[in-house]
């Protein structure tokens, strides 16, 4: 399997699942523990949470610090959640469409009704 282009093909989560299983088992000789793996994606959310405060927020970035791409950021949280998903054998496909149902069983008019979401 080779890396995918930047092409029109639109990537599933299970083709994504697969993607790292393989650049896993191919270049990272193994998956890090899961334990690990939480950590790390506590990393990779902590890194995230420093760029939006730079970005979006009102802390200003330090001497030094270069451009660092949100959209790589995202990915790399996407990559450790969908390597803990698959040490764990979850399906993140199913698992995202069955979490989507309840979400939508569960708030179909929860926010709707939300007076704090009304337009300003």
């Amino acid at each position: 399997m080779e890396a995918p282009s930047h092409s029109d093909h639109v990537l599933s989560l299970r083709e994504a699942q697969q993607q790292v299983d393989h650049w896993i088992r191919t270049y990272g000789v193994r998956y890090f523990s899961e334990l690990t793996n939480l950590a790390l994606l506590m990393e990779e959310v902590g890194e995230l949470a420093r760029l939006m405060a730079r970005r979006f927020g009102e802390q200003s970035t330090k001497p030094g610090e270069g451009h660092v791409s949100l959209s790589d950021e995202l990915a790399d949280i996407l990559w450790v959640l969908l390597c803990l998903a698959n040490q764990m054998g979850v399906d993140m496909e199913k698992a995202f469409l069955e979490n989507i149902q309840k979400k939508t069983t569960r708030d179909r008019l929860r926010h709707l009704v939300n007076e704090k979401l009304k337009p300003q």
